[in-house]
């Protein structure tokens, strides 16, 4: 892509409304732009990306067995009746009446919807167990959005359902996906915990949130220094206490914090932010029997599906991934979520010799199947160079009057700083080579 074609209209000063450092850089980099409250367009570089994070979601997705369906975002009332959920839901639920006076809502999940769909096609245990998911818009009438991608009404979710035969085969399928999420969020550069969680509104027995790490985030997560426990706040406990944080117990316990012990070794407590990226839930025969979503077993039998329900923040993690990955000049993407691979950033485009190399090293790196933003546009070097770095593509090339001299070009990677020198006739084959190796991490 050249960059005098991009529709990437970037700025110097972040603007006012913006709180966070994602939704400072996401609006500064040309990735989104508002469009009221809560709800933004993603531009050319802030789909790419978003693209980038559906394609390691729907492989891992597709590596396990779900099959990707897509339901409607508008839903009729009387499914969320049968669940119990349309007067539970409260505010958050944005509903609507058609024109015949019917409720609808925009769905903020897909439960009802699905066991709907699995009660009348999946009838019998030969078809069981059985997973499915989609990548859907999703709306929830935050009463203060914020944060830009972090806490917004409008958002993209990957949501998956389980349908299992028994509690064993749902722990099968729970036990599944919580590695498939554990390879998703690894994919995607992020250091994140899993930790033990409240089903909230969603409901079930058994639950696991995935916390992106960073100071951003609004909830705060409880995690032992020497095991695995992890939990967010609302439900950790300590070995003194052995009862949710939000709790006090007859003798009046504190809450669970920093130095506490571990209920699970002798290690001890410690805290952290985290921002929510994703959440796994075993649901049980909530929704089944509160439906009437049945199978029929070996025996003839009717018996209640006995679900699971999986979700990621695909918008959000977008968002979290910038929380993580930035500095000064902007924003610095893990290769597997940048927009581009490459950036060649010609000091004088309009010079001949520059724009000749540039064109031969953009077709050359292209021809390996690696994507490259080329600079072409008639701005300064400083301009250049800014955008360069606030944008984050992982690896800058500058090609300029020194580099025609030199006979060699400067590559740089974003996320160290580090720079190298490297021949005009071997460039290609190098510049590949710095991209595989971020690739590899």
């Amino acid at each position: 892509m050249r960059f005098s074609r991009l529709f990437a209209p970037t700025l110097k000063e972040s603007p006012a409304e913006a709180e966070v450092i994602s939704h400072k850089l996401l609006l500064r980099a040309a990735m989104i732009r508002k469009v009221a409250a809560g709800i933004y367009t993603f531009l050319p570089l802030g789909n790419r990306t978003l693209k980038k994070i559906e394609k390691i979601v729907r492989e891992e997705m597709d590596g396990v067995g779900a099959q990707e369906i897509l339901m409607s975002a508008l839903q009729p009332s009387d499914l969320w009746m049968k669940s119990g959920r349309w007067d539970q839901y409260g505010p958050e639920m944005m509903r609507l009446k058609d024109r015949h006076n019917r409720d609808f809502a925009l769905g903020p999940t897909h439960e009802e919807l699905v066991t709907d769909l699995a009660m009348k096609e999946a009838r019998s245990y030969r078809q069981l167990p059985l997973t499915l998911y989609q990548i859907q818009v999703k709306f929830r009438d935050e009463i203060r959005p914020r944060f830009g991608l972090l806490r917004g009404r409008e958002f993209i979710m990957k949501d998956a359902y389980s349908f299992n035969l028994d509690q064993d085969d749902l722990e099968k399928s729970y036990e599944t996906m919580y590695h498939a999420y554990n390879r998703i969020f690894s994919r995607c550069g992020l250091e994140f915990r899993a930790v033990d969680a409240d089903t909230g509104l969603i409901g079930g027995s058994v639950s696991k949130e995935f916390m992106v790490l960073a100071d951003a985030g609004e909830d705060t997560v409880i995690y032992c220094d020497t095991c695995e426990y992890a939990a967010n706040l609302e439900v950790a406990k300590t070995r003194t206490t052995d009862t949710p944080a939000t709790e006090t117990d007859n003798e009046g316990e504190h809450a669970v914090g920093e130095g506490d012990l571990c209920p699970e070794c002798d290690g001890l407590l410690k805290s952290a932010k985290g921002i929510e990226v994703g959440q796994i839930f075993q649901l049980g025969v909530k929704y089944s029997e509160a439906m009437g979503a049945t199978y029929i077993d070996e025996n003839g039998d009717l018996k209640p599906y006995v679900m699971g329900c999986y979700g990621i923040g695909v918008s959000r993690l977008m968002a979290a991934a910038i929380e993580q990955h930035n500095d000064e000049g902007g924003i610095i993407w893990p290769m597997a979520i940048a927009p581009y691979h490459v950036e060649i950033v010609v000091l004088n485009y309009d010079r001949d010799e520059q724009q000749e190399l540039a064109d031969d090293l953009y077709n050359g790196l292209t021809g390996r199947n690696i994507e490259v933003l080329l600079d072409d546009r008639m701005e300064s070097a400083g301009k250049k160079f800014a955008d360069a770095d606030l944008i984050g593509i992982p690896v800058q090339v500058v090609i300029g009057a020194r580099t025609l001299k030199s006979g060699n070009i400067e590559v740089k990677v974003r996320a160290t700083g580090e720079r190298r020198d490297v021949p005009l006739e071997k460039a290609v084959e190098l510049i590949a080579d710095v991209v595989r190796e971020l690739t590899a991490g």
